[in-house]
């Protein structure tokens, strides 16, 4: 597949939201259109001509060893696809047009804007800053218009930002020439270009085209015999907006799935899960692998298949879990979040925006198991691309499905302003309006926790308050811990099991499974020589994790690290006090354990700070650092204070595990 570059306003990440995936099924091929990305921005004209972007297509072809390949193209690439195929034909198998942008009835919108375009005005409204001079002297004005055009639908605030974004990257100059360029100039041209096409076509164009008329994209799929799809409600660029469709649309006609060689009829199929656990650390493989455990007692031959990538992997493999082998195909997610950390900083509803990407890739994956293979139950663990585009495609459920969380609702940071409380107020706005549409969509929503521990908070202006509409729409089978902490009410017995003697102060520091907790541990360790002078009989045990190489840590004589280590959770059960991140799994395990805690939340992570924040105090649990303000010497005295300390936790159930899994059970 060659995915064509469009008009040079945006370059070839437009295409992002179909490479990762059609190259698991084929061959794909793209590349910067000349006039943005890594490609030249020539100044004449005359270098933006069609015939010059079709040469260029057919060059890339040549060095990359194509002979042969599925033309996809995107609004101005609909005529340099036509160029190539009347030109090379024996290069084409099959062309696919998304919203073409060719001269064909009826008139687009800024059709009386282009015949004026070299032509000054005293005032720009609308279309009208399609100009020449617009752009000279308000090009990134011009850009937001074009795009609040491109993409109409609600809720679009992520892709516009992309493509504002992208069109930054060149400048009004390169796009004056490439609209000076000759293109076709008639309909009659397009016909005579469309006789040539001899191979599959397929049109697709959103009925809430802006930009383009839809009904010149069905003018197109007649002109050529082609198969034409209308997407409504969808905008000029369906590719980005509604990548699931579009991309299912572009599978079945480029490269069609291979059907199954093995079916089984419904009486003699075992029971069989999907479970989809989330890999932002370790705190989710803990608590879904005590609800697996809790759901095959209750359905017992149950046979449960997971979906998960490191570092949840490491849980489930030291369990004897089956891990699905689609989970290979998983785009790493704890590996972006750690990409977008900073020193002890992650801002992190911006890092999950922009994970859209390997959000979609990793439904894809999660979509094409799920085809191929019949479960009767799929369990999204804060799966948040299986519950987003599932209720943006709610024709694709083929299953009953749960979905747990421990917090709802996305929060803006206080230094954020007033654009990021826009934002996760469009974000949970857009939520709210999945849910009301589509309530049947899932079978099982489950708070991890209880009413309390939701924060007080509204979802945003004119949104309902957070606690009132989660009541409405979750069941709450309490917090999982994924342990019964009555199991380690003799802590002599557990401590002597794991090697710790009764004279000494145990000290765990950890900082869950991903990697952006080295900072932390860093300080921690610095801190470690004044707090053994304060607590003579210290004994600090730095538990690295799976994401960090015990390593790269600096190290001092009497202190230990340690990598990954297994059922974490009883050494923390075990210890006089933890040094934690902000995370929910640790401290409410501490909790539930009854012990002493510091705990960091990291900077700009609205989860931490005011979810888990406003859960842990509900608990009375932990003390609260800022990562900022504490010194070596500060948390030393922090940990001489609060080593050992008894403590008045407010009391954590321990059966969690089982109310959940006996809620979920109720669907098999």
């Amino acid at each position: 597949m060659l995915f064509l570059p469009t008009w040079s306003i945006i370059h070839s990440r437009v295409w992002k939201m179909q490479i990762p995936y059609f190259a698991r099924h084929c061959r794909v091929v793209t590349f910067d259109g000349r006039g943005n990305g890594k490609s030249d921005r020539p100044s004449a004209p005359d270098a933006y001509k069609e015939e010059e972007f079709a040469a260029d297509a057919l060059a890339v072809m040549d060095a990359t060893g194509t002979e042969r390949a599925v033309l996809v193209s995107l609004s101005r690439g609909a005529e340099r696809s036509l160029l190539i195929g009347a030109s090379h034909p024996e290069r084409v198998a099959g062309m696919v047009f998304i919203a073409p942008a060719l001269p064909l009835p009826p008139a687009a919108p800024r059709s009386g804007a282009e015949q004026a375009f070299v032509t000054p005005h005293e005032s720009y409204d609308g279309w009208q800053k399609w100009n020449k001079h617009y752009w000279l002297d308000q090009y990134e004005d011009f850009v937001q218009f074009f795009f609040s055009q491109v993409f109409t639908e609600p809720h679009s605030t992520k892709q516009r930002e992309d493509a504002v974004g992208w069109a930054l990257e060149t400048d009004p100059e390169t796009l004056i020439a490439t609209q000076l360029a000759p293109r076709l100039p008639d309909e009659e041209s397009v016909r005579e270009l469309a006789s040539r096409v001899r191979w599959p076509v397929l049109v697709i164009h959103g009925l809430d085209d802006a930009v383009r008329p839809h009904d010149s994209g069905a003018a197109l799929a007649e002109m050529v015999g082609g198969a034409f799809v209308t997407l409504e409600g969808s905008g000029h660029c369906p590719q980005a907006r509604d990548p699931v469709k579009v991309n299912l649309l572009l599978r079945d006609f480029a490269c069609p799935p291979t059907p199954s060689r093995r079916w089984s009829r419904g009486k003699s199929r075992g029971k069989r899960a999907l479970y989809i656990s989330s890999p932002i650390g370790l705190g989710h493989a803990q608590r879904d692998v005590a609800i697996a455990d809790e759901l095959r007692k209750l359905h017992p031959g149950l046979e449960i298949d997971w979906l998960a990538q490191h570092p949840v992997t490491a849980v489930l493999e030291a369990r004897g879990e089956h891990i699905h082998p689609a989970s290979a195909h998983l785009a790493n997610e704890s590996q972006h979040i750690e990409s977008e950390s900073a020193e002890h900083d992650l801002h992190c509803f911006q890092a999950w925006r922009r994970m859209d990407e390997i959000l979609l890739t990793n439904f894809m994956t999660f979509h094409d198991l799920a085809r191929d293979e019949q479960y009767d139950l799929w369990i999204g663990d804060e799966a948040w691309e299986i519950d987003y585009y599932l209720h943006e495609n709610p024709e694709e459920k083929r299953a009953a499905y749960v979905w747990l969380t421990d917090f709802v609702g996305w929060l803006p940071m206080p230094d954020g302003g007033d654009h990021e409380a826009f934002l996760t107020a469009d974000y949970n706005g857009e939520m709210i309006e999945h849910i009301a549409r589509y309530r049947r969509l899932r079978d099982r929503a489950l708070f991890v926790g209880n009413p309390d521990d939701i924060v007080a908070e509204a979802f945003g202006p004119d949104l309902p308050l957070i606690r009132d509409w989660t009541e409405e729409h979750y069941d709450f089978p309490g917090y999982v811990t994924g342990f019964d902490p009555a199991d380690f009410a003799d802590r002599g017995r557990l401590r002597a099991e794991l090697g710790y003697s009764e004279d000494e102060q145990i000290c765990i520091v950890s900082v869950g499974g991903s990697g952006v907790g080295a900072d932390l541990l860093r300080r921690v360790i610095a801190a470690f020589p004044y707090a053994k002078q304060r607590v003579p009989a210290l004994r600090m045990i730095v538990v690295a994790g799976p994401r960090i190489d015990p390593a790269s840590l600096p190290t001092h004589e009497g202190l230990e690290i340690r990598a990954y280590v297994h059922e974490l959770y009883r050494h923390l059960a075990a210890c006089d006090l933890a040094v934690v991140q902000g995370g929910l799994t640790t401290g409410m395990e501490l909790t539930a354990s009854r012990r002493p805690f510091l705990y960091f939340p990291l900077r700009h992570h609205f989860e931490q700070n005011l979810h888990v924040r406003h859960r842990l105090e509900r608990y009375r649990a932990g003390r609260c650092m800022d990562y900022e303000a504490e010194t070596p010497e500060t948390i030393a005295a922090a940990i001489a204070d609060e080593i050992g300390r008894e403590v008045d936790y407010r009391r954590v159930e321990g059966d969690g595990a089982a109310r959940a899994a006996a809620m979920i059970a109720e669907l098999l």
